[in-house]
């Protein structure tokens, strides 16, 4: 009986739901909505209903079925595609945006608040006004919202966000000359280590290894799988090994090429040699050190 149950169950999670994925800015994730029985292309402009109310947003992923244990249901629907009037709206409330945050400026000036404001930002009826700011600690800005809501005469919001989404809502050119990764593509920010710098030989200086936000980069952990599968067939740094001249101790690895540098003392000279991973065998290897702290 309980088997029973269990397959029925498994079964319902595999029924598919069609879907449009949809996002709201430039920076965001996409979200998926139920397209309500209309094919939309990726790229359409679409109104869709959000617990905001009506929002305007594109359509990047177009009609597709999707496994219901992938959904958080119930999905929310897309009430039409955009119109001429709705991209009116649309631009209407990004030229708003602009004036709501010159005057936010003002009114944090007035209030004398430790606060840097990011953004403005409409929901699609005006309902509702969001400010975006950094600040180093907690701000009380009860007053500012007052102020705000006697001449916006709608819904205040205050939001405050972390350095690194501040750098994905302005966004800008990194060290390679490129936009930012969190601006163009990246949708969340996942976790960065000291340690992905050190297992890719990068210079440790952080001015070398950070982004415009201040924290460690993004990219360093694009290629941090193909360089733990790389080190995992090597020696660790202070094995001792054994080589075609004698015992010595690994003092430096090039992952991707798998060749280690490995340290003799001869009389009370130090010398330096080269190995392929192949040409030496470990003997010995160092104690665990604890790992490096994560960044987000």
């Amino acid at each position: 009986m309980d088997n029973n149950i269990q397959e029925e169950t498994l079964s319902s999670l595999d029924t598919l739901h069609e879907i449009v994925g949809v996002k709201f800015n430039d920076t965001g994730k996409s979200y998926f909505f139920d397209p309500d029985g209309n094919i939309i292309p990726e790229g359409a402009s679409v109104i869709v209903d959000t617990m905001h109310g009506p929002e305007f947003g594109t359509v990047t992923i177009t009609n597709k079925m999707v496994k219901e244990s992938e959904l958080v249901l119930p999905l929310k629907k897309v009430i039409r595609v955009a119109t001429e009037d709705d991209e009116k709206v649309n631009l209407d409330n990004k030229e708003k945006e602009k004036e709501a945050f010159d005057i936010c400026l003002q009114k944090i000036e007035e209030n004398q608040l430790d606060m840097k404001l990011v953004a403005a930002e409409y929901t699609f009826d005006k309902s509702k006004l969001l400010f975006y700011f950094t600040s180093d600690g907690r701000v009380d800005f009860r007053k500012l919202v007052k102020d705000l809501a006697a001449v916006f005469r709608t819904r205040i919001e205050l939001r405050q966000i972390g350095i690194r989404d501040e750098t994905k809502l302005i966004g800008g050119l990194g060290i390679c000359g490129r936009p930012f990764c969190c601006k163009t593509f990246l949708n969340d920010f996942a976790q960065v280590s000291i340690k992905m710098a050190k297992e890719q030989n990068l210079s440790l200086n952080s001015q070398k290894i950070s982004g415009a936000c201040g924290r460690l980069m993004c990219c360093l952990r694009y290629e941090h799988e193909v360089y733990e599968e790389a080190l995992s067939k090597l020696p660790k740094i202070d094995s001792v090994v054994e080589t075609p001249d004698g015992k010595g101790v690994v003092c430096d690895l090039t992952p991707l090429s798998g060749v280690v540098k490995v340290k003799f003392k001869i009389n009370e000279d130090e010398v330096f040699k080269m190995y392929s991973k192949d040409e030496i065998k470990v003997l010995s290897t160092p104690k665990k050190v604890d790992s490096e702290p994560d960044e987000k």
